[in-house]
């Protein structure tokens, strides 16, 4: 079993920051690519920002300059660096990574449970 826990969400003004992070643990022994997606009722969860092992990033247009993804390999976290927040930004935001439970083991999907990030005067 594999859990990853979200932290950092919470209600801020439009323009204010806010960081999420992610910690995985449980039977690791490597994870692969972590990403960040979103929710808002109704809609599709899409992909915010993804990042490899070794730190290569990915952005969906509507945070390009905005978020910033990161990792800390040693710890098993991922963060996300939110700023300039917009009304729009307003979701359930999910951390998502691949990992293996042994060596040569095939690579899994974790999930973690959400946290729920308002932007609101």
């Amino acid at each position: 079993q594999v859990q990853l826990v979200e932290s950092g969400g919470g209600l801020v003004q439009p323009g204010g920051s806010l960081r999420l992070s992610c910690a995985a643990s449980g039977s690791i022994f490597r994870i692969y690519d972590m990403g960040w997606y979103r929710q808002t009722p109704g809609k599709q969860r899409e992909l915010v920002a993804s990042i490899t092992r070794g730190d290569s990033t990915n952005y969906a247009d509507f945070v390009k300059g905005r978020f910033t993804i990161s990792r800390d390999n040693a710890k098993n976290t991922m963060y996300l660096q939110m700023n300039s927040l917009e009304p729009e930004d307003t979701a359930t935001y999910y951390c998502k990574t691949e990992y293996v439970r042994t060596f040569l083991n095939p690579i899994l999907d974790a999930w973690g449970q959400g946290t729920l990030v308002t932007v609101s005067s």
